[in-house]
């Protein structure tokens, strides 16, 4: 792969970086190590400002070109890692029990800082490259906050991307479409009342197991017969609890799960249906029941233009064939769709291999991608900000 030969020269010392903040992985806001980490190297670099604190915990680099005044645009990290208990046996494997980089943001972080560190040395373009490490991805909206605390404006930011690893896809390879191409994501709670009492006397309680399981029946109803077929949604229900022994009904029980889809409309029906369907479903069974629906991501829709300049810059760096610019969106939610409603911009997915899937215990990044995601970067900052 034609990446730069500089990032290639460190690529063993982003590495070890990766590996590092792999090894001490970070919840949400509390990233305060990972933070420090950036910070430190930031500074080391040269970057012009190095700002700390932003959106609580991010922290925000500017990397000034040699050749006068121009635009800026920002280039967004995550850096937070996920509540799940690694299961990897490797010399970097997490030192914190329960927490683990299960979705990449270690590898996100290092290429970036990759790119910080051959920018600050070069400076071959006009105006500025404003690098943003964002905590609190996953659940927290870090990006949110970070825009609340004035990132756009502060920075003068007119342009922002975003870049997320992409298991299954071959390394190297990039993939992004412009338009919708992640969902939103809104969280269900329900909470079921019925009558508790013997398991040999069914006849004298309400059953709050067999009406959540009605309802785990009936809320599919409403993406298979309410949903055009022409559009996409998924609801999901992820946890059941009821019940703490083998011969009592319990008297209440709880579900969670997860609504998605790709526009307004679809989101506004799923809302009103679910609730409908959830409450309807409880009193046919003589029980009661009441949905919580909140909303969380919004849908991540990139910007024609600077979707189609993001897929040329990758194309320079793996070559056309090695750029799919019109991959299948996907169910996954993502926080950088704030961004993107506060900026035009584009986010672009790159081949982890065959890796573990996100999310799953026994992912690792691969490091072999670093300096292609690295040499991204840098050339979309030399190309978007040429003299």
């Amino acid at each position: 792969m034609p990446i730069i030969n500089r990032i290639a020269d460190f690529h063993a010392e982003l590495t070890e970086w990766r590996r590092g903040l792999h090894a001490h992985p970070e919840l949400r806001y509390d990233v305060h190590r990972t933070a420090g980490f950036v910070a430190e190297q930031l500074t080391a670099f040269g970057c012009d400002e190095v700002v700390t604190g932003i959106g609580r915990t991010g922290v925000v680099g500017v990397i000034r070109g040699q050749k006068g005044a121009g635009k800026a645009i920002g280039l967004r990290a995550d850096m937070d890692a996920l509540p799940i208990l690694e299961a990897n046996d490797l010399p970097y494997k997490s030192t914190t029990p329960g927490n683990m980089h299960a979705c990449g943001h270690d590898g996100h972080t290092a290429m970036l800082l990759g790119a910080a560190r051959y920018l600050t040395e070069t400076r071959n373009f006009v105006g500025s490259a404003i690098v943003i490490f964002q905590p609190a991805e996953e659940g927290g909206a870090g990006a949110r906050a970070m825009i609340r605390d004035g990132l756009m404006e502060r920075f003068a930011i007119e342009e922002v991307y975003g870049m997320h690893n992409f298991p299954g896809l071959a390394a190297g390879q990039f993939a992004l479409r412009a338009g919708p191409i992640m969902a939103s994501a809104d969280t269900l709670d329900i909470a079921i009342e019925g009558l508790g009492g013997h398991a040999a006397r069914p006849q004298f309680a309400v059953d709050t197991i067999l009406v959540g399981a009605q309802i785990v029946n009936a809320v599919q109803s409403v993406v298979a017969r309410n949903v055009d077929p022409l559009e996409s949604a998924v609801v999901s229900i992820c946890m059941f609890q009821a019940g703490n022994t083998a011969n009592v009904i319990p008297q209440t029980a709880q579900l969670r799960g997860t609504a998605r889809s790709f526009s307004p409309d679809v989101r506004d029906l799923l809302e009103e249906r679910l609730k409908r369907l959830v409450e309807g479903t409880a009193q046919s069974y003589g029980a009661k029941a009441k949905l919580i629906y909140k909303r969380g991501y919004p849908v991540l829709v990139n910007h024609r233009r600077q979707a189609d300049f993001a897929a040329s810059v990758a194309a320079n760096v793996v070559g056309r064939d090695n750029v799919d610019d019109a991959m299948a969106p996907v169910m996954g939610a993502e926080d950088f769709a704030y961004m993107l409603q506060a900026r035009p911009g584009a986010f672009v997915f790159v081949g982890n291999g065959d890796s573990a899937n996100l999310h799953h215990p026994t992912y690792d990044f691969n490091d072999d991608i670093i300096p292609v995601g690295a040499s991204y970067w840098v050339r979309l900052v030399e190309t978007a900000l040429a003299a």
